[in-house]
């Protein structure tokens, strides 16, 4: 059973609500009814718009929430100013499939602040989870939140944050949680960069430089067939960003996928049959971006 398009999603506010939504389509859907989650913080764009169609094809009740959870922001990072348009939200959720749109306030979802704790080890350690102590704490919390109350079939997540994806599927699979996690390939604009909501916060100059992630992981398979070892595959990655004057690297990484280890540095990656990450976090002015590219060295020989 698949979804058709509706022109006015509605739009829940409260969990009680949702849950209740839902419970009606599965009892008039009947036997082999499937609901599918796309979780986001708003501000849409093309990239959630993709996430909302693939549910829409896969399943017969799509349900989007946005909201931008606090738990998952550091006490100097863009909680307040992260960008936030309703309107556009809504109608980029009914171009894309939506059926059902929680919109919930802070109140609704964490009406005392959570005791319950969710920390992955391991796989949170390294990448944005370094730089950005306690984030995947606050993703673990919501996603775990939103999974128990639309108690979806399937969870649809964008790679541009490969690490969240893995994060999310550790939970799932370490809780016994039922619902199938559908990782979607990044969505870039024409020239390469890839679709966030923070984007709007670049300068047209810092935009311009910020190319240059896109530019950089595309030269990633041809170093590895040069024959680059872990660290020399991170160091030519990481000079190419550094041409940009405005370019703040965080971090360049190469990583194992979905594991998030760092593999061996005394062989070649081409070498290698695992799937791999090279990940990159970067700063152009106060917008800090991420990107990266997922492959396995043996397809790219």
């Amino acid at each position: 059973m698949t979804a058709t398009l509706t022109s006015a999603p509605a739009i829940v506010r409260t969990i009680a609500e949702l849950r209740r939504r839902v419970s009606e389509y599965r009892t008039q859907a009947g036997p082999g009814a499937k609901v599918g989650l796309v979780p986001t913080m708003g501000f849409l764009h093309e990239g959630h718009a993709s996430l909302m169609r693939r549910s829409a094809a896969d399943n017969g009740l799509t349900v989007l929430s946005i909201f931008v959870n606090p738990l998952q922001f550091g006490p100097n990072e863009d909680f307040e100013r992260y960008p936030r348009d309703e309107a556009r939200d809504l109608a980029v959720a009914a171009e894309a499939g939506a059926q059902l749109v929680f919109l919930p306030e802070v109140k609704e979802m964490y009406p005392t602040p959570p005791s319950t704790k969710m920390t992955v080890s391991g796989i949170t350690e390294m990448l944005c989870g370094a730089s950005r102590p306690g984030h995947f704490d606050g993703v673990g919390v919501v996603v775990t939140k939103l999974f128990n109350i639309v108690q979806p079939d399937r969870a649809y997540f964008g790679l541009k944050d490969a690490q969240q994806v893995a994060v999310v599927a550790r939970i799932v699979s370490d809780l016994n949680q039922p619902v199938e996690i559908v990782p979607c390939p990044i969505v870039r604009e024409s020239d390469g960069l890839a679709l966030s909501s923070r984007n709007v916060y670049l300068k047209p100059e810092e935009r311009e430089q910020a190319l240059v992630l896109s530019q950089t992981l595309r030269q990633v398979p041809a170093w590895i067939r040069e024959g680059a070892a872990p660290g020399e595959l991170k160091s030519r990655m990481a000079a190419a960003i550094a041409r940009m004057p405005l370019a703040e690297i965080d971090y360049v990484e190469v990583l194992t996928y979905p594991e998030l280890q760092a593999p061996s540095d005394a062989a070649p990656l081409r070498d290698l049959k695992m799937n791999l990450l090279a990940a990159v976090a970067v700063k152009f002015g106060q917008t800090r971006l991420i990107d990266n590219v997922l492959l396995n060295p043996t397809e790219v020989i």
